[in-house]
């Protein structure tokens, strides 16, 4: 089999030192460091204990959303059905656990299962079928949101009758940090340490790297595929049920666009399109690069449309960046 190029972000579980590595992250934290400086000096309201609180609770449905995507992006493929996606999971629960009347946390858990059955399928349709993953994920993509639409009958779906519900994304068992931060913080590593220290990881990346060369070596790569694929939609479902804890519903248009904002933060972050190498901090890194440039906008009372024109050239810029990178490499 050949080598993974395993570049995971510095300070990471299993990293090893790589000079390129550590100047795509430092280049990140330096673009984080920066907009929170230009917008602090723009509107000293936005350092404000508060709204930094806002970023990171934003921060928790694209980032828990783009870290299960990161691991299909190191496959070299691409999954566009995880905005709709999670809006799926998060009306499965609200129909199984406040219009059909089950317990919360089966309610949940089905909606989790929701998530990995997507995966599964999308998965499937790649390995299996061989088709495209832009277009796999695209039709899921429509799916989902057809299936989002259908279920809710096109209106929220309110959790008022479960109140602690609401406590899953906006309590604080750590006092000041809501619930959903943490638990983004803890998927980071758990996720950091599957990529950087397990088998699924390592053949995460092999496949990436060179998927022939692998399969040549005894690796079963399409069940490999699907079980990735299945391993990200579960993180898509818990990313809709955080944001639907931080509405205290589930919207049928919740998460739609949201998949070109998390596929941005795994770019940003050192992921590579083209597979093989990945980065679990920088994943993080590149959601809080998002998060932040939007929700600077707002408080400047930029409109939605230019908020929109500004991660579009965000998305550019990153995507150009990761050639650059990949082009280097191939000289």
């Amino acid at each position: 089999m050949s080598e993974a190029k395993t570049e995971t972000a510095p300070g990471t579980p299993g990293s090893g030192w790589n000079w390129k590595s550590w100047i795509q992250q430092g280049l990140a934290v330096g673009t984080l460091v920066m907009l929170f400086a230009f917008f602090s000096f723009m509107n000293p309201a936005f350092y404000g204990w508060s709204n930094i609180s806002g970023i990171l609770l934003a921060t928790a449905g694209i980032g828990i959303m783009a870290l299960g995507t990161t691991f299909v992006i190191a496959t070299g493929g691409i999954d566009l059905s995880i905005g709709t996606g999670s809006t799926f999971a998060a009306v499965v629960v609200g129909v199984f656990g406040v219009n059909v009347g089950l317990p919360m946390w089966l309610a949940l858990i089905i909606g989790v299962g929701a998530g990995a059955l997507m995966g599964f399928i999308n998965g499937f349709n790649v390995a299996f079928l061989r088709i495209p993953p832009f277009i796999a994920t695209l039709a899921m993509m429509m799916v989902a949101q057809g299936l989002a639409l259908i279920l809710s009958d096109v209106a929220p779906i309110y959790f008022r009758d479960t109140p602690w519900f609401s406590q899953i994304a906006l309590g604080n068992l750590i006092p000041g940090l809501p619930n959903g931060v943490l638990i983004m913080f803890v998927l980071v590593a758990i996720s950091a340490f599957v990529l950087a220290r397990t088998k699924f990881g390592r053949i995460t990346l092999a496949i990436g790297s060179n998927v022939e060369a692998t399969r040549l070596s005894g690796i079963p790569t399409k069940r490999w595929l699907v079980m990735i694929y299945t391993f990200a939609g579960m993180f898509t479902a818990v990313a809709g049920i955080v944001m639907a804890s931080r509405l205290v519903s589930a919207q049928p248009q919740m998460g739609v666009g949201l998949e070109l904002q998390a596929i941005a933060a795994v770019i940003i972050g050192g992921t590579s399109l083209m597979g093989g190498r990945a980065s679990i901090v920088g994943t993080l890194i590149g959601a809080l690069i998002m998060s932040t440039l939007i929700n600077g906008l707002r408080i400047m009372g930029v409109q939605s449309e230019w908020q929109f024109v500004a991660s579009g050239i965000v998305i550019a810029l990153a995507v150009w960046v990761d050639s650059l990178r990949n082009r280097s490499k191939s000289t």
